[in-house]
């Protein structure tokens, strides 16, 4: 088998484990790109291909991963992961952990974790690397890995909810929402939403977000109610699709391009929080992007028409403003 052919067999292992370091699709595809690129150099062959090109590909994302918590510390309102639909490497042995580790929440989680922490974490716990392997690819020796496993474990627990809701419950409420915000149905809406539910998005500063954030059922079900007619009446659409293993939707305007994503958290049988990716960087890997702002004013003028009322929480500026205020990390 050659180089190429091999490095093509487990490109999807070493994507799946790039992006759970990163949370970028972009930054992921480029560190194994780069891990192929010092494979295709290397002037001998490894005795294990896949333990070289695992051990390079994460200490390439470790490096990505110092760097970008200093822009993360810059960014523009809340950051989310960038938003994955299909997870390319599949192992039956571990399908519950790689679920698991692919969510918004956990890999919001990742994030508070030093870098080495998540590698070791990400190595150890996800794709069940032993400590000769992590201590190889992470430079510090097998005692420190544990170490540093054990924090990472402590605090991943401790950031958890006590009780979360199985797959298929996710799965359940999530199908109703969603049909209840089709049919425009308040009442069904709020039954389905926690009373401290909240609505936050990540838009980078470059797309429409609510300022702050929504936050308890009245709130987040009165502005669903009022912004979804007119975006369907402009021609979006709602696709709801598995988001990052998650319940979720893609929404897209009438030609088909993205305009944002949603992903669902749900516990104790209700919708506790609806977290959307709205800046246009993040969703390029997906397809063509929508201009949001001028969508939002063509929904505004329909609204209008409609002799709907804006609601207090969103404004329809004539020219997309940057946003000044920095919001607290989820």
């Amino acid at each position: 088998m050659s180089r190429a052919e091999e490095f093509e067999r487990l490109r999807p292992l070493l994507f799946s484990l790039a992006y759970r370091l990163l949370g970028s699709v972009s930054e992921a595809e480029d560190a194994v790109q780069e891990t192929w690129l010092r494979y295709d150099l290397s002037a001998t062959r490894p005795a294990s291909t896949r333990a070289f090109l695992s051990a390079t590909v994460t200490r390439i994302s470790i490096d990505v991963l110092r760097s970008a918590r200093v822009r993360r510390e810059e960014y523009v309102g809340p950051w989310f992961p960038e938003p994955l639909l299909t997870d390319p490497y599949q192992d039956p042995e571990h399908a519950a952990e790689l679920a698991d580790s692919l969510s918004t929440a956990s890999l919001l989680l990742l994030e508070r974790l030093s870098p080495l922490e998540r590698a070791v974490f990400v190595l150890r716990e996800v794709f069940a690397f032993g400590f000769p392997e992590i201590a190889a690819a992470v430079g510090r020796s097998e005692s420190a890995c544990r170490q540093l496993a054990v924090r990472a474990r402590r605090h991943m627990r401790a950031g958890r909810p006590r009780f979360e809701a199985d797959r298929r419950e996710r799965e359940e409420l999530a199908a109703r929402f969603f049909d209840a915000l089709r049919h425009g149905d308040v009442d069904g809406l709020r039954d389905l939403l926690a009373a401290d539910v909240r609505m936050v998005a990540d838009s980078g500063g470059k797309a429409p977000r609510w300022s702050g954030g929504l936050f308890g059922a009245d709130q987040v079900c009165h502005m669903l109610a009022v912004l979804l007619p007119p975006f369907a009446a402009v021609g979006g659409v709602m696709e709801p699709r598995q988001v990052n293993g998650d319940a979720g939707a893609v929404f897209r305007d009438r030609d088909g391009k993205v305009v944002n994503t949603w992903t669902l958290d749900v516990l104790d049988g209700r919708i506790q929080a609806i977290r959307t990716v709205t800046n246009p960087d993040k969703l390029a890997h997906l397809g063509p992007v929508a201009d949001a702002w001028a969508l939002l004013r063509e929904a505004h003028r329909a609204r209008l028409d409609a002799g709907f009322q804006d609601p207090p929480a969103l404004s329809t500026p004539p020219e997309p403003a940057p946003e000044a205020d920095q919001e607290n990390r989820t």
